[in-house]
């Protein structure tokens, strides 16, 4: 089913650049073309070729990390994105499959086929004519310094519903929901909502959650400061003046895609996040 892997890790933990060196050698011995993040290249010894995660096109990924790690990968690897097969070596790891002991397992049951694919939705962001890229857990817009606040319009489908006053604003999806939004006193969204949610960061107006249906269409018009910082899923961060056209986030034409075994949404909530411990 599949011919080539691309091995993504991060890159300040030396178990999972060990790890990383392993895998490359078991992978390639199946058969299969083994390409390695080029960030790696002078952090694990292989035989096998690195290549820019903008340039790695194959059948999926094997990331051995935490969130931030697939977070990265998601934003950078070309579209359509390969399905993940993520291994934890995070904190929580909320969107991990399986833990360092298990790696071999997991790569051998994908190899064999034996798993389901869980699709993620994403959010397409667009500022004028700006490439930005499309955020698997959240947006976060903000005056871009501790303390100073956005004033924003908020609009729905291209009508004004609300103006706010706060540290920041995060748009986020269904998976990104437990993420940053809920630290700021945001819900979780069930896995079968199809709804993506706003939520502000220390709101000086009574503004709480909103979420709205994932075919909305939300605009931002920023009336101070001048600038606006947008970062996608912590990792990418543009600077948008904000005498060029707003803000838009819409649900995006593209998904990111996970290697599944056993795990479900709720088996994850419960296990790394909300609920531990109150069994």
């Amino acid at each position: 089913m599949f011919k080539s892997v691309g091995l993504i890790a991060r890159y300040d933990q030396k178990q999972a650049l060990k790890l990383t060196e392993k895998l490359a050698e078991y992978i390639a011995s199946k058969g299969l073309k083994v390409y390695v993040e080029d960030t790696l290249a002078d952090k694990v010894r292989t035989k096998e070729e690195f290549v820019p995660l903008s340039k790695l096109n194959v059948d999926f990924l094997v990331t051995i990390g935490g969130d931030g790690t697939i977070l990265r990968a998601c934003i950078n690897v070309p579209k359509p994105e390969p399905p993940i097969l993520a291994i934890n070596m995070g904190v929580r790891g909320f969107l991990t499959e399986v833990e360092p002991n298990c790696a071999y397992e997991a790569v051998e049951r994908a190899l064999e086929g034996d798993f389901k694919i869980e699709k993620c939705a994403k959010l397409a962001v667009s500022a004028g004519d700006k490439a930005i890229p499309d955020a698997l857990n959240d947006v976060v817009l903000s005056a871009g310094e501790p303390s100073k606040i956005l004033y924003a319009q908020i609009c729905k489908d291209g009508k004004p519903i609300l103006k706010c006053q706060a540290d920041g604003l995060i748009v986020a999806t269904q998976t990104g929901s437990t993420g940053y939004s809920l630290s700021a006193g945001g819900p979780v969204l069930d896995r079968e909502v199809d709804a993506f949610v706003l939520t502000p960061i220390c709101s000086l107006t009574v503004f709480h959650s909103l979420v709205f249906p994932a075919d909305s269409e939300i605009t931002f018009n920023i009336v101070r400061p001048r600038e606006m910082l947008v970062l996608i899923d912590g990792n990418y961060r543009k600077l948008v003046n904000c005498d060029e056209p707003p803000l838009k986030v819409t649900r995006s034409k593209n998904v990111s895609s996970f290697i599944r075994f056993e795990t479900e949404f709720y088996d994850r909530l419960r296990n790394r996040l909300l609920f531990k411990g109150t069994e």
